[in-house]
């Protein structure tokens, strides 16, 4: 059975599978007390640094359960975290993946690809051209095209963290995750839909996909400038992040590059942690609220890919 017909829903039973699915092949997220009714969930400890291992490893295996996984193994364009995740999770399976980048892509992002197997692909100068060719490679040698977030089986692998972030923290009420494309905002709401918790969605003022799609009723094209632009910068959110938006549990929160480069710095003085500008916009959304968001509220530190030379140099 074709593994897309099998689970086209993203619901809490796709979460469920995916945990199964997952399960010994992901690192299980650390939950630490960070302030008096504030926890912190360590999901950039995971591999590759991030979360999106937990999607690119649902994905893969899913298609090996289905017997829809090619010998041509996986593509995708992405050089950021999502194209991280993609390749490690096929060097676990076994099979190849081709990986699609601008050709000015950052040599660092390259070697990282390259170093977890991944046969890297430099086309153009825009993400765009990159996908088309990603697309066309799919298309002509019958690899597995994967995405960095629009697809259920990678959102339900990202919601497997809501499970266990319970279990780290009994009686939680509130979690807040930085949204991009909304993948691990959407799996994290099918989980939390399930068990009352409430989802705090957060993106920068200026990268903003989510919440212009739920003003608008509708997904939207926007403009990205933002410091967490990096890894939020998704012009479009997903359909499955939007109906997710609209559920009376979740509210959409906007917050200044300044916060979010605070809220980064502070995690380093305070308690030695580096992340991503697009981690810290949780952090920054949770700071900025003039009134606490919950009593038990767990923030979503959802990766650490990013050059920490700003926060270690003197006088920072």
């Amino acid at each position: 059975m074709d593994v897309d017909v099998m689970e086209l829903q993203l619901d809490y039973a796709a979460v469920r599978a995916a945990a199964d699915r997952t399960a010994g092949s992901v690192r299980p997220v650390a939950v630490v007390p960070a302030a008096e009714g504030l926890w912190y969930a360590l999901e950039y400890l995971q591999h590759t640094g991030s979360f999106k291992a937990r999607g690119a490893q649902n994905f893969l295996a899913a298609h090996r359960e289905a017997g829809t996984l090619p010998d041509a193994g996986v593509t995708i364009a992405s050089g950021g975290n999502a194209g991280l995740a993609c390749a490690w999770a096929a060097r676990a399976h076994a099979v190849p993946a081709t990986v699609f980048l601008p050709a000015n892509a950052p040599r660092v992002k390259v070697e990282r690809l390259r170093g977890y197997g991944a046969d890297v692909r430099l086309v153009g100068d825009r993400y765009a051209e990159a996908l088309a060719a990603c697309e066309e490679f799919a298309a002509a040698g019958g690899a597995l095209s994967s995405h960095a977030y629009d697809h259920p089986l990678i959102a339900a692998g990202a919601g497997t963290l809501l499970d266990e972030i319970r279990a780290g923290l009994p009686g939680l009420d509130t979690v807040v995750v930085a949204v991009g494309g909304g993948g691990l905002f959407a799996g994290v709401a099918a989980a939390a839909r399930e068990h009352g918790v409430r989802v705090i969605a957060a993106e920068p003022e200026n990268c903003r996909a989510l919440n212009a799609a739920w003003e608008a009723g509708r997904l939207v094209d926007v403009a990205v400038d933002s410091v967490a632009a990096d890894s939020l910068g998704a012009t479009r959110a997903s359909a499955a992040a939007l109906a997710a938006a609209q559920e009376k549990n979740v509210r959409s929160v906007l917050v200044p590059d300044e916060a979010i480069t605070a809220a980064r710095r502070a995690l380093w003085k305070e308690h030695r942690i580096v992340v991503e500008a697009g981690a810290a916009t949780a952090l920054a959304a949770v700071r900025s609220s003039p009134e606490p968001l919950g009593e038990r509220v767990a923030v979503v530190l959802c990766g650490a890919n990013t050059d920490p030379g700003d926060l270690t140099a003197p006088g920072k």
